[in-house]
């Protein structure tokens, strides 16, 4: 076993060893080709060799063009690269490639006096300065020109135009980094020129009858075609064979080798790189028995298999890198998804630094310092008896005997006199006091006058002191509230979406079994009570063909009810209708309301409200305004509001009550006040909470059995701080719950005991519709008073196991694989 494990290490150290050997190999590597420019200088060097009908050379030129725009600082380098490229040609293709070179200078310091566009102007200042510099030496040479010597210079200067514009596109690609990881389709065509212009200056060299033209263009069609697929490589094929065949005009049979190859390599990718290679061996079989004929084929075959071993030796690494920036590509789609979850990532901290902003604030609004309430109250009243002494004791004689000689005593006496006023304010003062005091103080009198004056400053002190710290409340719990919400939001940005592919096919292939052709399919969750599944059908011509046979199908496999969420039928024949698709509540709710106003008006004080919330849950509130009329109905309906709004924002239901509770303490001086009662259920377990403030008891009714539940909070606006009680429960299938207005429960003038009597009404209604069972209470409530004394409200919920409307359609046990 020690043996075992020593030779592991040994392999994990020399694994790593390599590793690092060749990452730094890699690095310098990329410092001398990229960042050195030593890649330019070669792809200059055969770009300079190159030609086309042995006589037109249209490369070196727009090389040395795009360079000088890219990349200013390797003019030079690419300058030289060309030259000596084109003097293995030939000396008058070197006098040739220098010249052009000069006039382009001239024609640059000429074009760009009359435009800023250098992109726009450089490759016309290429066709003047090639077909100038062409037409010259011509002339010179021959001392005359003939039509065929101008047509020559023309295309040449015209192929230069083009490759210019081409070379604008690629050039940047072999010398700088990329900072984007995507290539557009033209940028692809045009890196493949130039390659394939690259490739057109190695015509000639050859090793033993081997061409190397021959085996670096096929290996370039492999590569891509392993990459791309059979678009791609076919589209190299085409490119590469059709500029190599224009440099030689005898090999124009490669082109249908290569576009062949490239074809049958991408359809054979899932094969490896053995699936490429042996495509390219049946092109190379099949197009060169046509073109070379069975004499020559076999250093076409052995072209062929050097391109291959070159291509099974091409490292992983460096084809996932090329891969990266080809769109469709494995490689392609994992960098796009890298990208988008460092974005997610980036975006989900950025929340989370607003949510622990918001928690900080919220502590520091909640910081009351580091003295207590006593010490608060102490300086206060020291305050208070510094204003009254001011007034009164210092322009007294006997200041100093009051104030030094006796302070405590002096002290004493005016803060009893402070809580004697406070408690005593209307009623006869207290004789033993302000006799005692009397003989204490020389201005008995004016003291007591004072401190009944300034006890109202102080009172209206104490005031403004409590709103102030209540709105510090506020904002505190406001700003914790959305700190919770920031968090929560954070935390569902950083759930990535799963991959369901699997589930998709499974799905796909047992609706297809049943004759339904989906046209797509999206899986988002498949979490139990929170499957999230988006499809497209076929134009159903609103048959319900998603309601019917989808959700049915999908109920049986997932093993839980699947409902149609949203349906979107497809506005013409033959196009295709959206449906989304979501888990089934297990509960449903069954409301009914009756209600009136007080005296027969048409403006009732008391508001209510069902919501169905975004995260599973029901809430059914009832408010109730104090007084009557149209006051206590703005009242009442602001405070639901209010609670709606904070409630589908996220925010926990105890701090949305306490925020709206602040909000109308704060609001006004007036004296008006609102109960709430609030029951939220829970639409997947059917647990309720009831929230009452200020309010009637409720009543949940199971059979023949009444249960009542109540909670002692006065209404809101009254005080400024208090703690919500939450009375919870846990309701079943068929219970009905019944919740009302003071004006109900209190309604029955001759009743003593309200609890009793409810319970004994709602036990001899015998019907279980809840809009039956609201009406009729509120008549019996109404006939039972002789009058509508108070506004009246009574809401009626019904709680049942939610059924679908279709049942499931069994599947096959095989298929049902999710």
């Amino acid at each position: 076993m020690q043996k075992v494990e020593r030779e592991m290490i040994f392999q994990a150290q020399t694994q790593g060893i390599m590793e690092g050997w060749l990452e730094r190999l890699g690095a310098k590597l990329d410092h001398l080709f990229i960042k050195k420019g030593l890649l330019l200088v070669l792809v200059g060097f055969l770009l300079g060799r190159a030609l086309i009908l042995a006589k037109i050379a249209p490369f070196a030129l727009p090389f040395f063009a795009a360079v000088f725009l890219m990349r200013k600082e390797k003019t030079g380098q690419a300058a030289i690269a060309v030259v000596l490229g084109a003097l293995t040609t030939s000396i008058p293709s070197a006098g040739f490639t220098f010249a052009s070179i000069g006039a382009f200078f001239i024609f640059y310091l000429i074009f760009s006096r009359l435009s800023s566009d250098r992109v726009k102007v450089l490759p016309l200042n290429v066709l003047i300065a090639s077909l100038a510099t062409r037409l010259s030496l011509t002339y010179v040479f021959n001392h005359e020109l003939v039509y065929y010597d101008i047509m020559m210079s023309i295309i040449e200067a015209g192929l230069g135009y083009i490759l210019t514009l081409i070379f604008i596109q690629s050039v940047p690609l072999l010398s700088i980094r990329r900072r984007k990881q995507v290539l557009k389709n033209e940028e692809i065509i045009c890196l493949i020129i130039l390659l394939a212009s690259v490739l057109t200056g190695t015509i000639g060299w050859s090793v033993y009858d081997i061409s190397v033209e021959h085996v670096l263009s096929r290996y370039l069609v492999m590569l891509f075609a392993f990459i791309g697929g059979a678009a791609i490589g076919s589209t190299v094929g085409v490119v590469t064979g059709l500029i190599l065949s224009l440099a030689n005009v005898a090999s124009l049979y490669q082109m249908s080798l290569l576009a062949f190859s490239g074809l049958l390599g991408g359809l054979l990718k899932d094969g490896k790189k053995f699936g490429v290679g042996i495509g390219l061996l049946i092109g190379t079989l099949l197009i060169g028995l046509y073109g070379e004929g069975t004499t020559d084929l076999l250093p076409t075959i052995l072209e062929s298999c050097i391109a291959i071993l070159i291509f099974l030796l091409t490292p992983k690494a460096a084809i996932s890198k090329i891969a990266k920036f080809i769109p469709g590509t494995e490689e392609h789609a994992q960098e796009q998804q890298q990208y988008m979850r460092k974005v997610r990532d980036v975006t989900a901290k950025r929340v989370e630094q607003f949510s622990t902003l918001f928690h900080a604030l919220s502590n520091s609004f909640n910081y009351q310092g580091l003295t207590n309430k006593d010490e608060d109250d102490s300086r206060e009243i020291d305050y208070f008896l510094s204003n009254v002494t001011e007034k009164t004791c210092q322009t007294c004689f006997r200041k100093t005997k009051c104030w030094e000689d006796n302070f405590n005593t002096t002290y004493d006496y005016m803060l009893e006199i402070m809580r004697e006023c406070e408690t005593n304010s209307s009623g006869p003062p207290n004789r033993t006091l302000q006799r005692e005091w009397d003989n204490h103080c020389v201005k008995g009198a004016r003291v007591y006058e004072e401190i009944k004056q300034e006890l109202s400053f102080y009172h209206a002190n104490q005031r403004l002191k409590k709103q102030v710290q209540e709105s510090r409340r506020l904002v505190a719990d406001q700003l914790l509230g959305v700190s919770q919400v920031m968090d929560n939001f954070a935390k569902e940005i950083q759930r990535e979406r799963e991959n369901h592919q699997h589930q998709e096919d499974q799905i796909i292939e047992v609706l297809a079994g049943m004759g339904i052709e989906l046209g797509q399919i999206d899986i988002y969750s498949l979490k139990s009570g929170n499957v999230d599944i988006e499809l497209s059908i076929p134009y159903c011509n609103g048959t319900g063909e998603a309601e019917k046979v989808i959700a049915p199908m999908l109920s049986d496999i997932l093993g839980e009810t699947i409902v149609v969420k949203k349906e979107d039928c497809a506005p013409f024949p033959h196009g295709y209708c959206q449906v989304a698709l979501g888990s089934a509540k297990a509960f449903v709710v069954d409301t009914g309301v009756a209600h009136a106003a007080k005296g027969g008006a048409f403006v009732s004080g008391d508001c209510y409200s069902t919501i169905e919330l975004g995260a599973g849950k029901y809430a059914i509130a009832i408010s109730d305004g104090m007084g009557n009329g149209e006051r206590a109905f703005l009242e009442s309906n602001e405070t639901l509001v209010l609670l709606q709004k904070i409630l589908q924002s996220g925010i926990e239901e105890k701090v949305a009550i306490k925020s709206v509770n602040s909000v109308l303490s704060l609001r006004t001086t007036d004296e008006i006040f609102s109960t709430l009662d609030l029951a939220m259920i829970d639409l997947q377990d059917a647990n309720v909470k009831f929230l009452k403030i200020g309010s009637s008891p409720s009543f949940i009714k199971r059979g023949e059995n009444v249960k009542k539940i109540e909670a002692s909070n006065l209404p809101m606006g009254i005080i400024q701080d208090f703690e919500v009680d939450v009375v919870s429960d846990q309701l079943k299938s068929g219970d009905i719950l019944v919740m009302m207005s003071d004006g109900v429960f209190e309604g029955p003038s001759h009743v003593e005991n309200y609890d009793i009597w409810m319970k004994r009404k709602l036990k001899e209604i015998r019907t279980e519709d809840p809009q039956e069972i609201a009406d009729i209470l509120l008549e019996e409530v109404i006939r039972t008073s002789g009058q509508i004394q108070d506004d009246m409200t009574v809401i009626v919920a019904k709680i049942q196991h939610n059924i679908p409307k279709w049942a499931s359609i069994p599947v096959y046990p095989s298929k049902k694989a999710l």
